[in-house]
């Protein structure tokens, strides 16, 4: 599985700062660290990035640029400094991805045509006029929409990632229910309309509002989920050495048993250790067969 790096955040005070000084120090010590952990992207994530927004993205891409050769999403919700970051942008390892177009017509529009001037991936995100998607069919629905427009502007299904929208597990449980369905059918429609087409996800919405000790397994467990019914990419925390090693496939046992859960199988509690408890645990408050509470882990 690809792996995102989402670090370089404005929302990260110490990066937030770096950017409002344009102090490049901070900025690139991270973007170096994240490269060193092995991901095939780091995310600049500009929030809204309303004033000021095109010659900041312009400034971070460079500046990122100038110590690593990893590929880049770009990360806002302003077009103009998505432009100004893909004009800036230089391809030494892999085209930059535009991060995200939503389903909404004015976006994909406008930006659906600039991923594929500047020959860049873009994620399709699955956020319609009217906002969240309300369960699988809709999403289905929005996905069938935006990978038609980008197939017809010339992008190659390969450079294309649907994004089905995660949701916090102890707010919206029955929502991630809803994107492992929507994966199911997601095969369907990339066989009729794009074949080829990739998925990601900004995977850590799923503990978003979880304790910080219980994100990790919340993250790692569904990622297993997720990538059992096609995700092929993910936006992470690039230092989460746990994530890192079950989406490289280096921890083979937590992903079988995880799976055996997910397929309905037994378990014999009573057999496994305590990190594969919690994996089980896991599992079953993300398929909602037990209500999220902080203290899942310990009934």
């Amino acid at each position: 599985m690809l792996l995102i790096g989402e670090n370089l955040n404005v929302m990260v005070k110490r990066i937030g700062q770096a950017m409002k000084d344009r102090d490049p120090k901070p900025i690139q010590e991270l973007a170096v660290k994240e490269a060193e952990a092995g991901v095939d992207f780091i995310d600049i994530n500009l929030g809204p990035a309303r004033k000021g927004g095109a010659e900041l993205m312009e400034w971070m891409v460079k500046t990122v640029q100038e110590v690593v050769d990893t590929p880049l999403y770009l990360d806002t919700t302003n077009i103009e400094a998505i432009e100004a970051g893909l004009r800036a942008y230089k391809p030494k390892k892999g085209k930059a991805v535009i991060n995200s177009i939503m389903c909404r017509p004015e976006r994909m529009d406008v930006q659906i045509p600039m991923a594929a001037k500047y020959e860049a991936g873009m994620v399709a995100l699955l956020w319609g006029p009217e906002g969240m998607p309300r369960d699988a069919s809709e999403r289905s629905m929005f996905a069938t929409d935006i990978l038609s427009r980008a197939v017809e502007a010339g992008i190659p299904p390969e450079d294309i990632y649907v994004d089905p929208i995660l949701t916090p597990v102890n707010v919206q449980q029955q929502q991630l229910m809803e994107c492992i369905e929507f994966m199911k059918q997601l095969g369907e429609i990339a066989e009729v309309l794009a074949p080829g087409v990739q998925s990601t996800c900004g995977l850590s919405n799923v503990s978003n509002g979880a304790p910080d000790h219980l994100r990790p397994i919340l993250n790692q467990t569904y990622l297993i989920i997720i990538q059992k019914y096609g995700m092929t990419s993910a936006i992470v925390d690039a230092f989460d050495e746990k994530l890192r090693a079950i989406a490289k496939g280096e921890r083979p046992d937590i992903v079988e048993l995880v799976n055996k859960v997910v397929d309905g199988q037994e378990v014999d509690m009573g057999s496994l250790s305590k990190e594969e408890q919690d994996y089980v645990k896991t599992v079953r408050v993300l398929l909602g067969h037990t209500l999220y509470s902080d203290s899942w882990l310990e009934l």
